[in-house]
């Protein structure tokens, strides 16, 4: 395909995201279905060109003047895909599957800076309606935290401690240029592309089915290793989904003491199976979804209670820009009445006297964040938060650097400020 009608392509995509007003992943995927002749290389650069419009589609359309689908494409070349607004011209001849002739107005917008008074929810492209809740969260950083949430991310990798280390895996992988990550001792970095260059598959690599490594988002590996688990110890998992934080703390506890992982959709839940397995973990329990009458047996016993919660996803705007455009306020307040009942479950469970409860979302509003921090204090005041910083300096050995929005009990990671998705860290003991 020509880069016209890649474009073309992308912006078909968009026309069929907005007017359905389905997930971007699904659209491309019945698009790459009705269209085989593309081959793999097309696919990609479509599909990164449509999320690349995604991300920035704030920015974008204040920039044209227009937020069709078109405007969004033909300023994506520009603003991130680095092409000259002359080189969009040839582009959109009006050709053979190529977008019709620019008009002047496209032209000129294609040409337009952005000025410093331009508001910050169009700078950081996000919703309007979330400005008072970044301008919160970052003061007068909003719009740059948002602007890095509205980047491409990178793949990140977590080297399993039971099975390999980090320089295998490093080395393994080496035709990628893996990096070591800055903060998790575990993690393994591969830069994102640019323009239509693809993200290796790297599930698809020898090392990947030995159980090496997991596809895992350095943020969250943090959050995994702040938890603090040890050896011999009883944890729950209770928002563990498919799995990506049980394998984690399987290997913090070196496949000893009891895991149990939990989780109350059983869809979630059904790929945790084949990666205990992948990963050499023998010390989880995987409870059945829902059984509410096994977690009760655990209450007032457990060392580390683990909740990953349930959270509108703003932090991981990277890995899916198009969901940012879907956030309303309602399925806000959804997502905090899940994180109220999900807290009460899982302080039953934390033993009395030093047990911890380990609250994470990969949100990076407040409200998720610590507004529901203070408000299940105020419902169990025999919790206490433990400052993260001694958490940091004990598990991962090394200076900590500010959390983003300053605080210095819990944790907030950005893109910004940590260089990974958005993950909140709260650890609660209780006395």
């Amino acid at each position: 395909m020509t880069p016209g009608a890649r474009a073309s392509a992308a912006i078909e995509v968009l026309e069929d995201v907005a007017r359905r007003k389905r997930p971007a992943t699904e659209t491309l995927k019945d698009w790459g279905l009705a269209h085989r002749f593309a081959g793999s290389g097309d696919r990609a650069a479509i599909g990164n060109l449509v999320f690349d419009a995604l991300r920035s589609r704030a920015s974008s359309a204040n920039a044209m003047g227009d937020d069709s689908p078109r405007a969004l494409v033909l300023r994506t070349l520009v603003s991130a895909w680095k092409e000259t607004p002359e080189a969009v011209a040839a582009l959109a001849d009006g050709s053979s599957f190529a977008p019709a002739p620019l008009s002047e107005a496209e032209l000129a917008g294609l040409k337009r800076e952005m000025p410093a008074s331009t508001p910050a929810h169009i700078r950081g492209d996000y919703p309007e309606w979330l400005a008072p809740l970044f301008e919160r969260a970052f003061g007068a950083r909003a719009a740059e935290e948002g602007a890095a949430l509205a980047t491409r991310a990178p793949v990140d990798l977590r080297a399993n401690s039971l099975k390999t280390t980090r320089d295998k895996v490093l080395h393994a992988l080496r035709r990628f240029e893996p990096t070591p990550t800055p903060h998790s001792p575990l993690g393994v970095r591969i830069a994102p592309g640019s323009g239509p260059s693809r993200s290796p598959h790297v599930e698809a690599e020898p090392g990947h089915g030995k159980g090496w490594y997991e596809v895992q988002d350095e943020g969250s590996q943090v959050a995994t290793l702040l938890s603090g688990v040890h050896p011999r110890e009883q944890i729950v998992d209770l928002c563990a989904g498919a799995g990506g934080k049980t394998l984690g703390l399987a290997a913090a506890m070196n496949n000893t003491g009891q895991l149990y992982a939990y989780d109350n959709d059983r869809m979630r839940l059904r790929p945790i199976f084949e990666r205990l397995k992948r990963a050499g973990v023998r010390n989880a329990q995987v409870l059945a979804a829902g059984d509410t009458n096994a977690l009760a047996e655990l209450e007032g016993k457990m060392d580390r209670v683990v909740i990953d919660a349930p959270c509108t996803g703003s932090g991981v705007w990277r890995r899916r820009p198009d969901a940012k455009w879907r956030l309303a306020p309602q399925m806000l307040e959804a997502r905090l009445a899940e994180q109220r009942a999900v807290l009460d479950q899982g302080a039953a469970l934390v033993k009395p006297g030093g047990g911890r409860l380990v609250y994470v979302t990969c949100s990076v509003l407040p409200p998720e964040n610590r507004d529901q921090v203070d408000a299940f204090i105020a419902r169990f005041p025999d919790f206490r938060i433990v400052p993260w910083r001694s958490l940091w300096e004990e598990t991962l050995n090394s200076a900590p650097p500010p959390s983003a929005d300053g605080s210095a009990e819990t944790l907030l990671m950005t893109p910004l400020s940590f260089g990974a998705d958005g993950f909140y860290v709260a650890v609660l003991e209780r006395l």
